[in-house]
């Protein structure tokens, strides 16, 4: 597939961008995105819902532009590639991607509010999520959202997201209020994950960080790989993953800080009980979770891989934002003699179409009524 050509231009065949036939170019070659970002161009109006004023909407600004609103206040400015199909088609297109994984912006997640209104969010995004996938099912997945501060009404969110709308799983943030994710409070959620081989992608978002990191400018860079760190080394330390079998975790960022952290969380066990098996040190439980690839470096990503595994490392840019790796797989086309031609092309591609259960042509998930290409 060539990028020359913008949405909706005439190619050969007479097919528009992202609507010529599923097998050609990129589905057999074509990279996997499992963490990209997209927001309908409407939210649900919950301002005045609950008495609680953090509510996110979205304000638009014209055909391809808006402003998304917190309490109010404005938060990011982005385009239509964040609900455009066609828009988004013609990057991957052009950047060699096959698929690309939608799931909500962390933003959304509101796990801090009142239950009742953040599960009228969640259902929202993820019908919309949904809709972009019906387009173009054979170049879209989901991820969808969840009220994980109802954990009840989480599950029953997460089986519509799984067997209702065929979604790959769900994206969380790495805390709930002041509750953290190993908390057992949280157990049937993640048991119920387990259940549905539901990929559960856990992604820090802005609003949970600690207001000294804005104050230093440094939310980003070091704030979020923190939360992350953080929140996973709590779980590990805290008994969650031997109440969680099967569970399928993967973690934004390349992890964030954890796999720096490994070393120490294990020292740190064996001090407190020397006779702790091997087996059940922090660094030995992270080898069943997966990350995806957004480091920005090679370094960091062989890193990431020496803690989680080559097969358990998935390529990911944060589309559409200007955090985004760009082009898509950059960091995988940097030299490094450990950086072989098929780790590349596991984390790039392969590691994902065995993880979300596609096959090398990447086949239509075929229920019953799904509309096709």
């Amino acid at each position: 597939m060539t990028g020359e050509v913008a949405a909706g231009e005439a190619v050969a065949g007479g097919m528009p961008v992202g609507e010529r036939s599923p097998d050609a170019g990129l589905i057999d070659t074509g990279l996997v995105d499992v963490h990209t970002h997209a927001i309908a161009p409407w939210l649900p109006d919950l301002a005045s819902r609950d008495g609680w004023r953090g509510w996110p909407c979205v304000q638009r600004l014209g055909d391809t532009r808006a402003r998304i609103l917190v309490g109010g206040r404005p938060y990011r400015d982005i385009d239509d590639r964040c609900w455009s199909a066609r828009r988004r088609l013609a990057d991957m297109d052009a950047e060699g991607v096959a698929v690309q994984v939608l799931s909500p912006i962390p933003i959304t997640f509101c796990h801090d509010a009142p239950a009742g209104g953040a599960a009228v969010l969640a259902r929202s995004q993820n019908d919309f999520l949904a809709s972009l996938v019906a387009e173009y099912p054979r170049r879209f997945r989901a991820l969808g959202a969840v009220p994980l501060q109802d954990p009840a009404a989480a599950v029953t969110e997460l089986y519509r997201c799984v067997r209702e709308l065929g979604f790959l799983g769900v994206e969380i943030g790495t805390r709930v209020g002041q509750a953290e994710l190993g908390d057992p409070e949280f157990d049937p959620f993640f048991a119920a994950a387990g259940e549905l081989g539901a990929l559960v992608l856990v992604h820090p978002a802005d609003s949970t960080l600690d207001p000294r990191l804005a104050r230093l400018g440094v939310g980003f860079g070091a704030g979020m790989p923190s939360e992350t760190g953080i929140a996973i080394a709590g779980l590990l330390t805290g008994g969650a993953p031997a109440r969680r079998p099967g569970l399928r975790l993967c973690l934004a960022h390349g992890g964030g800080c954890l796999p720096w952290l490994l070393p120490r969380l294990d020292r740190g066990r064996l001090i407190s009980d020397p006779a702790l098996p091997a087996d059940q040190l922090p660094s030995a439980l992270a080898r069943s979770f997966y990350s995806d690839s957004l480091t920005y470096d090679v370094d960091s990503l062989l890193l990431a891989v020496a803690r989680f595994g080559a097969e358990h490392v998935l390529l990911g840019t944060d589309y559409p934002f200007a955090a985004r790796e760009s082009p898509a797989g950059a960091v995988l086309a940097g030299p490094h003699e450990r950086l072989t031609a098929g780790l590349r092309a596991a984390i790039g591609r392969q590691n994902a179409l065995e993880l979300i259960g596609l096959d090398r042509r990447l086949v239509p998930t075929g229920r019953p009524g799904e509309p096709k290409e």
